[in-house]
């Protein structure tokens, strides 16, 4: 058992897909993809293990079980709404395209 988490596994979720590479590969790719994002909210999301953590720009971090967690913790680490969809988010991430 993990001492950081106290967890043996994280579930399969419906954003893992089909897998097409090593599962580790996935992982770092998605974490790339968010981070796009994230990094707009002082965020960074790193694989880690079967998981990921997702750090802030204080020295917080936390471990996310899979994506459709990811949302939650950033508000919680951050102390504000993240939203990827909000309108700035996105015209920032298409001004750095």
């Amino acid at each position: 058992m993990c001492g950081l988490c106290g967890a043996f596994g994280a579930p399969d979720h419906w954003s893992d897909g089909v897998r097409s590479g090593t599962p580790q590969a996935e992982r770092r790719a998605r974490a790339s993809a968010a981070n796009r994002v994230l990094g707009l909210y002082g965020l960074h999301l790193a694989a880690w293990a079967d998981r990921y953590t997702l750090s802030g720009r204080t020295g917080r971090s936390a471990v996310v079980d899979h994506l459709g967690a990811l949302w939650p913790v950033a508000e919680r680490l951050t102390g504000r709404s993240c939203d990827p969809l909000d309108p700035a988010v996105i015209a920032a991430l298409e001004a750095k395209a």
